[in-house]
């Protein structure tokens, strides 16, 4: 299993950044998928989810009508579109595979850094 997150960056509050994870090594189709970020200092903050056909999508709180959540599993690939970004919003985020007993495989991360 591999997931590779890209498209991170430095911006300014207000800003957009679409970020993507693709993800080789297992049937992408017949998972889950989330998006995890882990600011400075903090612990892990689930920020959204999507179900295997991409019906159905949940979001945290904090990210709720700013950040939406797609997949594509034709291209095996995960997309994270974050406007209105915040400082807040300045994390490590990571994409991770969601199974029955949690999120059991993650990338290594993309960094997003949102200047005030």
């Amino acid at each position: 299993v591999q997931l590779v997150e890209s498209g991170g960056g430095l911006v300014q509050t207000g800003d957009s950044l679409r970020l993507s994870c693709a993800a080789s090594g297992f049937t992408f189709s017949s998972f889950g998928m989330a998006w995890v970020r882990q600011a400075p200092g903090k612990g892990p903050e689930w920020v959204s989810q999507i179900t295997t056909g991409g019906s159905n999508t949940y979001y945290a709180d904090s990210v709720k009508g700013r950040f939406t959540i797609s997949r594509d599993n034709a291209k095996n690939t995960l997309w994270l579109q974050m406007n209105s970004l915040k400082p807040e919003d300045t994390a490590l985020y990571y994409c991770a595979r969601s199974s029955w007993d949690g999120m059991d495989y993650w990338g290594k991360g993309t960094l997003v850094t949102v200047s005030s």
